[in-house]
């Protein structure tokens, strides 16, 4: 290793969007910027926290509503956090279990992903459950605080299905999402790719809808760093986010999507067949075995100004936090919301001026924030 190069430790969970961090890696623009990334794999969102709290990892890539929870001590090891810039927007779906989907379907569910149709069949099916006082439904997500809980509670919620009383919510890890639903302890789940078309894929999940239809060009991952370490390394953190915009751009080529692809699905990166990492980096997703939809911006990478973390991102996952009763609501909590996605820090590296900050939300049901 070069020794004038910055060492830079980044823990990651083995999801496509890590690819951000994989590619600044792997293809050099970490080291163009100076810095030697090491990688560390882990097994769960909660391992990343700890880690990166006790200062095992000097960034990571993280759920976009972690670093909110752990700035207002609403988790374990909590710690200031800030999320100064996006890594991937998208990329999520809601898979069902082809039994639960076949009771969906009967009920009028939408084949292509539509979320207000496939969440009224849904609703459907639950109310004949009820009657019937079969159990609940058992759903998965990977975390409380992560984009997936909040999607699939805003989904079940514009239904009229109550996320805390209608269905029972569980957390797990997303590469054991695929095996779960397969083996009869999870109904559905809400994860990241490629663990929705692996249960496509082995004929046990058919992906219901998407985050895309849900909230379009919406945040899902960011580079997490401590506020301490974002403080002491301004220089360092600046030089990442230029390595990590660049591999941004280099992932979002389509013509590099079968190299991505065969990177991302190694056993030390995602261990996955290289085919299954394709569908959701094409865009061509395969809901079904007999159904296919195109989506572009299923997933895509975050560079340039669109990588730059606004404060109302911040807001709508914070309000959901408080909506679900993990947080109460105060004028305080949402001054230190604005300040974990406030986006100066990334502009500055990049360079990028006469941006505007004020984005309005707006959701599949029309609901607007």
């Amino acid at each position: 290793m070069d020794t004038n190069l910055r060492p830079v430790i980044a823990g990651f969970i083995p999801l496509l969007d890590s690819a951000v961090v994989v590619a600044a890696a792997e293809k050099g623009f970490a080291e163009q910027e100076g810095i030697a990334l090491k990688l560390i794999r882990e097994t769960s969102w909660a391992n990343i926290r700890d880690r990166i709290s006790v200062g095992h990892f000097d960034v990571a890539h993280m759920l976009a509503p972690m670093p909110i929870a752990a700035s207002l001590n609403l988790t374990s090891l909590a710690v200031p956090m800030r999320a100064p810039m996006l890594l991937g927007l998208g990329g999520n779906a809601i898979t069902v279990s082809t039994g639960l989907w076949s009771d969906m379907a009967r009920a009028g569910a939408d084949p292509f992903g539509d979320p207000a149709s496939t969440g009224k069949a849904l609703a459907d099916v639950i109310a004949v459950r009820q009657e019937a006082d079969a159990p609940l439904l058992h759903f998965g997500v990977v975390h409380p605080f992560s984009g997936h809980a909040y999607e699939l509670r805003y989904w079940l919620a514009a239904a009229g299905i109550d996320p805390d009383r209608d269905v029972e919510i569980t957390v797990l890890a997303p590469q054991v999402m695929a095996d779960a639903l397969k083996g009869g302890q999870l109904d559905g789940y809400c994860v990241g790719e490629p663990w929705n078309t692996a249960a496509v894929d082995a004929g046990t999940g058919r992906i219901a809808t998407y985050k895309q239809a849900i909230w379009p060009d919406s945040p899902e991952k960011v580079l997490g760093v401590t506020e301490k370490w974002a403080h002491a390394n301004p220089e360092t953190l600046a030089a990442l986010m230029r390595a990590f915009s660049a591999a941004a751009d280099w992932c979002a080529d389509l013509r590099n999507n079968a190299e991505l692809a065969d990177i991302l699905s190694r056993p030390d990166i995602l261990g996955c067949p290289a085919e299954t990492c394709l569908a959701a980096l094409s865009g061509q997703l395969r809901l079904g075995p007999n159904t296919k939809k195109s989506v572009p911006g299923f997933l895509s990478f975050a560079s340039g100004v669109k990588a730059a973390p606004m404060p109302a991102h911040g807001k709508w996952f914070y309000r959901q936090m408080v909506r679900w009763g993990q947080a109460a609501h105060s004028e305080a909590a949402l001054k230190d919301v604005e300040k974990v996605f406030a986006p100066e820090a990334y502009l500055s590296a990049l360079g990028l001026e006469d941006v505007v900050t004020d984005v309005v939300i707006e959701m599949f049901d029309g609901e607007k924030f």
